[in-house]
């Protein structure tokens, strides 16, 4: 009985005991935290906390799940979604109650619980994008998203479109916003970005979108809209007009940016905005510049934004950094030598929550690093700012120097050294001289922001902050470990804990985003390859303490101390917080998921907390604000006399700078009023002479900056021509020829190599194997040495560029030219400008990149002509590689040449069953080759000369010549299909010369123009009797021909001989490309659409070309009408985009231009020197965007010297103001510009190529100028039925008297199943009509010749399904099916098999699925700039291939083999060449100049 009576006492002591243990906070304190562990069978893709919660999401993408936790990963959940469809997981940045799973297909999910319900969605027809982030949010509106998704085609895998959908209440309705886009923002992206004083424009949306008719990049520009798109506008982003070549966007704080590149040029523009209404342009300083890839930016404030621009590139980046002012318009070189990777992440880090705390790595050996191309090891050091990088201190423990690793080294998620707990910052390094490897580093922490550091812990750790800093926590991140450490007392102390689970391997540690938790979340691994094992760990420390901290616990710590450890100012303000002591004990659990407030308190004001007022800028040494330009016009002041007016001080406070009394640098100071006055102008045209002491010049090339680059935003453009003389003297023009410079001085200078695709870069090749360049206009100039002297054949180039990387050369070099007939090239590149040479190939002739825009080709293919054997007498192989020639492919054995152009590869190879004929070969895609097809009825028995003329429309054109009697020879025009195999008859007696080249041009900016001059005496001339030439017409590129409509009138008014309506005896005739002196004197230009200008004359046959035979004619219709504008031969260039045209006498001297300012109505004579002058080159940059125009040419009275003449129309009068373009209101009266349609001259409804297109043209009657280029082409609004102009004869049909196109006799059509081998899912096929539709036309409809009376046929394999949708109909489906949906949908179906199919039977696919992808559409070519036609030659055959020989082109092509394409002309591209030594303007003396 005692004993239950003494069992019932001890357990209500030992309940009594318990209790008190409860309530007892020292008795139920732990002295460690809860560990607990969990397993995963994958390693997590994503995991994130939702903000001010305990609550993670983790996804397995291998699984296709996403896994929750409400208690900080004590303990997981499976979310409850289809199994294997999560692809994606996203958390509103704005909203810690919502995230979002996106699925592979068209559904997705989404949650407004923080993951515990989860609601479907579907996005029509759409998969998430893979090219940007699928989603975009809303900054205060957490119910509005943007979806960036992609509409495919063909089994949803090919031919899709971007498209971006858009919802406004939390994905109860999703919308289709907008088609072909690439990239959309929410302007109110940011809370700090205010989009309007009324936020009327709350809703409004920013996308970057592909051009009005073409996905060329280039033509990517910006749109905006308030309501989804319903109505749209493009903003006004530089001297108001749109700018296209849009690349990116982003919002950053309160900044909307956009990137905007211009062709021919890495360089790019910044466009900026506060409000994303108006935009301004960027401003850096002159000598720093954005490249494309080359730019960062960085986590800004909300008074400025940060850019980190590279200097060095890879192996070893370095930049700057530049600082904005608070409206982003103008940036100052903050921090130099910053250390950056090859991914463009930087070194820089701001501390959160302070503001003007900075820390960044710099590298210390810099001018090592730059003049070593970056491949000398960067020794970094690390600094801190704590007035926002005005001045910079190293950091230090114990008085020696500490280097911390950064962001381009990132260890773990999150930020690399601070968070929000107040002045709490940790980071692995090492003491010395410079920053060491991670694993020699040990941990290191500061509770001061930076100021003072000292040792927390040896060996690198991965690191975290919690409970506002109260909480640190560490593991090993060198090596496997099976314990944590932390510390409760700002790192001074650190205590181990074991986890649970064994050793592991650190991946992450984080915790809450605003670091108030007291638990964090680990992830590490176990074990290794297919046996590893992925925990997740729960580390609790909220049972440690109990105790609360309280008021006496806290202490008042000032952020950014001085030097002298004085609080110091930033942005006008001093700032503190109110935080733990490092040795209280206890916990801030009274603040969970309550960030700490920061205190601020005034200063008086500085210099520091003012900025440039608008119309001001920071002077070079940046000590001052200087007027940039004149000041605005003060409103009722400077009259009557006045002088003196009050105005700007040119400083103003920066927005949000909290700074009081002191220092007013905004005090309005008194100012001329001369100030406001803009420059004089003279109203008339200006000349400048410049004379060379030199018998001629060889060569002339301008290095026009691209409209992205920094200058062209600023007065006085720079126009950079360079040219080299007769004594191999150099000179450079930066203004356009009114000045001259000579460069190099002491050099002999051999060649000159403007870079084809980056227009800022030029090379010099000396007669040595020294070469000097420039990679800035002329700015400054640098040199390396080849590796061997330049190339001793004058056909060929000695350097090679690449499309995309600036930096990448090529070299053709002679060696052992010692010995007698052993002298040969080898080939080597570069890929650093010359610093370092390695070997290509040796007894090459030549060596080229192949990577072009429009191919898909891989970076490093290269192409090599290799003599077989590596001796000069054996035959050329062609060669290919995509890695330096560590390994190759031998294409073909014995070649004679290949070209490059546009997207294709030509070859032309010996025929092995005809060695002196020759045959064709042709890839797109640089790997696999097929013969060229040609047409059966085209007899040529040997094969001899090739010339490539034109491969810009999808088709490549190719002279092949029929007759090489000397000066008799002609050839037919031949044209292809898509990918260049199979050839059809264009026109036959087409009119070349000896050397090769062909009277074949075609018009720029207009797609399909071409003309032509054919031999009408082909009998005759090869009897030596001398040819008769005829002109002649396309409008359908190369379909039909006809003869040119000759003007009623001459010049003078006086009616021609001839009756003009008879054009057979009657008709305009043109000289053409043979008699040309300078190649790059075109008819057309790409920017002056629609114009032409040629000399010729009206009658049967084109008569010689002489002052007295011969008339300048110009046609304003793309060639339909021609109008005689002078008597005589002229020389043209177009300027201002065509708003000016200068002729100048061709023959004969003169010391008079003529110039028309509305299009060649009336013309004006101006003198321009009292000496006559024989003028031998008119030329102007290559865009033919300029006002100013530069003569080439000799004094009558010398032969000594040659001169130029600088002839500037900048300040006329007519052409002061800018013209106002109405991209959305194209009919608006105050517009200065009309919209023009071309047509073919046969067709109705102004149809050209099955379309309408509407073109932007000048008013001639505007007096304006056109100033930045106008993008032509504003749309094409309409598609036109088919008519007999929309298609081409096909293979092994030929055009009949009546026009139509009949079998060729004696030949079989050709065999259209082969598509159904090219695509093996293909059911059916159509018979050949003997029509096949032009590659450029998209008419639908009508009259579709290539199926009219065609029989569908099934595909071998697939006569079922092909007998189960043809079978028999009942009468009323036999109606609807065959009457009313054919007539409904024929034009559909037809646009559908025409870009799937291409019509094109019989087709080889090369490489990828061909053109399934619209972006290799020949409207997303738009606009075309391409010129007429190559040419090619060789001694011992007299026609090979022409050659687009990248960078290398002469002035005058001839002499020896010298060989090219009409494109190296291109005025878009400015890739002109070398010329030899006796070419420029002739070798008779009486040519030179």
């Amino acid at each position: 009985m005692w004993f239950l009576k003494y069992s019932r006492r001890l357990l209500l002591l030992q309940l009594l005991l318990l209790q008190l243990l409860w309530l007892d906070p020292a008795v139920a304190k732990k002295d460690k935290p809860e560990i607990s562990s969990h397993k995963f069978d994958n390693p997590p893709t994503n995991f994130f906390y939702f903000d001010d919660s305990n609550t993670i999401l983790l996804h397995d993408r291998e699984d296709g799940a996403v896994h929750r936790s409400e208690d900080a990963g004590k303990t997981w959940d499976k979310v409850d979604i289809d199994d294997n469809k999560a692809w994606d997981l996203w958390r509103h940045p704005h909203d810690n109650k919502k995230a979002f799973i996106m699925g592979k297909g068209s559904t997705h999910w989404h949650t407004n619980d923080q993951g515990k319900t989860w609601q479907d969605f579907e996005i029509p027809k759409a998969r998430p994008s893979l090219f940007r982030a699928p989603l975009a949010f809303h900054a205060e509106d957490s119910d509005k998203v943007l979806i960036h998704g992609e509409v495919c085609k063909v089994g949803g895998m090919i031919d899709c479109t971007e498209t971006t959908f858009y919802t406004t209440d939390g994905f109860k309705k999703v919308g289709l916003m907008r088609q072909n886009t690439r990239g959309c923002v929410f302007a109110h992206a940011t809370p700090e970005f205010a989009t309007g004083k009324d936020d009327k424009n709350d809703d409004r949306v920013v996308c970057v979108t592909t051009g009005r008719v073409s996905f060329d990049r280039r033509q990517h520009k910006l749109a905006v809209s308030d309501n989804y798109y319903k109505d749209e506008h493009e903003p006004l982003l530089e001297g108001g007009r749109a700018v296209q070549g849009i690349i990116n966007i982003a919002v950053v704080k309160g900044y909307l940016v956009a990137a905007a590149r211009a062709p021919n040029t890495d360089e790019l523009a910044m466009y900026i905005t506060d409000d994303a209404s108006t935009w301004h342009r960027a401003m850096f300083p002159t000598d720093s510049r954005l490249k494309e890839d080359a730019y960062t930016i960085l986590e800004s404030t909300s008074y400025s934004i940060q850019v980190d621009v590279m200097t060095v590139a890879p192996p070893n980046p370095m930049g700057v950094l530049f600082t904005s002012n608070s409206n982003g318009t103008y940036f100052t070189k903050n921090i130099p030598h910053t250390n950056r990777n090859r991914n463009g992440i930087v070194d820089f880090e701001k501390v959160q929550g302070i503001q003007g705390i900075v820390m960044v790595n710099i590298v210390d050996n810099f001018e090592d690093v730059a003049g070593s191309f970056g491949r000398e090891e960067k020794r970094l050091i690390s600094q801190v700012s704590f007035d926002d990088g005005r001045t910079f201190y190293d950091l230090t423990t114990d008085e020696k120097p500490l280097h911390l690793h950064s962001v381009t080294e990132m260890k773990n998620i999150g930020r690399v050294f601070s968070s929000p707990a107040p002045g709490l910052v940790m980071g692995v390094g090492n003491t010395g001289k410079y920053l060491k490897d991670y694993k020699e580093g040990d941990l290191y922490v500061s509770d001061d922001a930076g100021l003072t550091w000292t040792l927390a812990l040896e060996e690198a750790h991965k690191y975290e902050f919690g409970d506002q800093g109260s909480i640190l926590v560490a593991i090993n991140d060198e090596a496997p470990t099976d314990v944590i450490q932390y510390s409760l007392n700002h790192g001074r102390r650190w205590n181990k804990v074991d986890l649970p689970e064994g050793q592991i391997r650190a991946k992450a540690l984080t915790t809450t985003p605003d670091s108030t938790s007291m638990k964090f979340f680990l992830w590490g691994t176990k074990g290794g390859g297919s046996k590893t094992e992925h925990w997740v760990f729960s580390i609790d420390f909220e049972d440690m303490r109990e105790d609360k901290c309280e008021d006496k616990d806290f202490e008042k710590w000032t952020a950014r101390p001085d030097k002298d450890n004085k609080p110091s100012c930033v942005m006008g303000r001093k700032q503190s917080y109110n935080r733990r002591k490092w040795d209280a004990d206890c916990f801030i659990r009274e603040s969970k998921f309550q960030e700490i407030e920061p205190h601020f308190d005034n200063c008086r004001c500085t210099e520091e907390d003012f900025e440039c007022d608008y119309n001001f800028i920071r002077s070079e040494d940046g000590k001052e604000c200087i007027r940039d330009g004149p000041l605005p016009d003060p409103k009722g002041a400077c009259k009557d006399g006045e002088k003196k007016y009050k105005a700007s001080s040119g400083y103003r406070k920066i927005p949000g700078n909290g700074c009081e009394g002191g220092l007013d640098l905004e005090e309005e100071k008194e100012r001329d009023c001369d100030d406001t006055l803009k420059p004089i102008i003279s109203g008339e045209i200006s000349t400048e002479r410049t004379e060379f002491p030199a018998k001629s010049f060889r060569g002339y090339y301008y290095l026009e900056r691209a409209e992205s680059s920094s200058e062209s935003s600023k007065a006085g453009m720079d126009e950079t021509v360079v040219m080299r003389t007769d004594k191999s003297e150099v000179y450079m023009s930066r203004d356009h020829g009114k000045t001259w410079n000579q460069t190099l001085k002491g050099e002999e200078i051999k060649d000159i190599y403007p870079h084809p695709h980056f227009n800022d870069v030029c090379y010099f090749v000396t007669t040595s194997d020294v070469v000097h360049y420039t990679i800035n206009r002329g700015d400054t100039f640098s040199s390396f040495k080849a590796p061997s002297e330049p190339t001793r054949d004058h056909d060929l180039a000695a350097l090679g560029f690449h499309a995309d990387y600036e930096d990448w050369l090529i070299w053709t070099g002679a060696d052992d030219c010692g010995k007698k007939g052993n002298c040969h090239n080898n080939a080597w590149y570069s890929n650093d400008r010359g610093y370092n040479w390695n070997s290509l190939r040796q007894f090459v002739r030549k060596c080229e990149f192949i990577k072009e825009e429009g191919r898909g080709d891989k970076e490093k293919l290269v192409y090599c002509e290799q003599f077989k054997g590596e001796k000069l007498n054996g035959p050329l192989e062609l060669k290919s590689s995509d890695n330096w020639f560590a390994n190759s492919i031998t294409h073909f054995n014995n070649i004679v040449d290949f070209a490059t152009m546009s997207e294709f590869i030509i070859v032309a190879t010996r025929d092995q069953s005809d060695g002196d004929s020759l045959k064709v070969d042709a890839s797109v895609d640089g790997k696999t080759f097929a013969d060229a097809l040609f047409p059966s009825n085209f007899n040529v028995p040997v094969q001899k000369a090739y010339t490539v003329l034109d491969s810009h429309t999808h088709a490549v054109f190719m002279h092949v010549t029929v007759g090489d009697h000397k000066d008799a020879e002609y050839g037919s025009i031949i044209k292809s299909n898509s990918n260049g195999t199979s050839y059809v008859l264009s026109l036959n007696s087409v009119n070349r010369n000896t050397p090769g080249y062909v009277d074949f041009e075609k018009m720029l900016g207009l797609e399909g123009i071409a003309l032509v001059n054919i031999v009408a005496n082909i009998e005759e001339a090869e009897k030596g009797s001398g040819k008769k030439l005829k002109t002649m017409i396309t409008h359908n590129d190369g379909a039909e021909w006809s003869l040119l409509k000759a003007p009623q009138k001459d010049s003078e008014g006086r009616a021609y001989d001839c009756n003009t309506d008879n054009l057979v005896d009657c008709s305009l005739q043109l000289h053409g490309y043979t008699e040309r002196r300078d190649p790059r004197a075109v008819f057309s230009s790409p920017s002056a659409v629609g114009l032409m200008m040629a000399v010729g004359n009206v009658g049967e046959y084109l008569t010689t070309k002489s002052e007295k035979t011969s008339d300048t004619f110009i046609t304003r219709d793309g060639g339909i009408s021609w109008q005689a504008v002078q008597k005589g031969n002229y020389m043209w260039e177009y300027g201002d985009q065509g708003s000016i045209i200068v002729i100048v006498r061709d023959t004969v001297a003169t010391n008079e231009i003529l110039y028309t300012l509305d299009e060649g109505e009336t013309w004006i004579p101006y003198e321009f020197t009292k000496k006559k002058v024989h003028v031998a080159i008119l030329s102007t940059v290559p865009s033919d965007n300029s006002r100013n125009f530069l003569l080439w040419g000799r004094e009558e009275d010398s032969d000594s010297e040659v001169v130029t003449f600088n002839i500037d129309f900048s300040q006329i009068k007519e052409r002061q103001k800018e013209c106002n373009l109405y991209e959305d209101d194209i009919y608006n009266e105050d517009s200065d510009y009309y919209v023009w349609q071309p047509k073919h001259p046969s067709q109705e409804k102004n149809c050209l190529f099955g379309h309408v297109a509407l073109y932007h043209r000048k008013k001639t009657d505007r007096d304006c100028y056109n100033g930045r280029s106008i993008q032509h082409l504003h749309s094409m609004p309409m598609d036109c039925e088919c008519t007999r102009a929309d298609f081409e004869c096909d293979y092994n049909f030929e055009p009949a008297k009546d026009g139509s196109c009949k079998l060729v006799s004696g030949l079989e059509p050709p065999d259209h199943s082969k598509i159904c081998k090219d695509d093996p899912k293909r059911e059916s096929y159509f018979r050949p009509t003997g029509y096949r539709r032009v590659p450029l036309s998209t008419c639908v409809g009508g009259n579709e010749l290539e199926k009219y009376e065609s029989k569908e046929a099934p595909c071998p394999g697939h006569e079922p399904e092909f007998e189960k949708k043809h079978r028999g109909l009942s009468g009323f489906w036999l109606f609807i099916f065959g009457f009313v949906l054919p007539v409904a949908v024929a034009g559909s179906i037809g646009y559908w098999v025409w870009r799937n199919w291409d019509g094109k039977f019989g087709r080889i696919r090369l490489g990828a699925e061909g053109s399934a992808f619209d972006a290799e559409r020949p409207w997303v070519k738009w606009p075309v700039a391409a010129v007429a036609g190559v040419v090619a030659v060789l001694a011992a055959i007299p026609l090979l291939v022409g050659s687009v020989w990248r960078g290398v082109s002469g002035l005058w092509s001839g002499g020896r083999g010298r060989y090219t394409t009409r494109e190296s002309f291109a005025r878009g591209r400015g890739n002109y060449a070398v010329v030899d030594e006796d070419e420029l303007l002739g070798e008779d003396e009486d040519e030179e100049v």
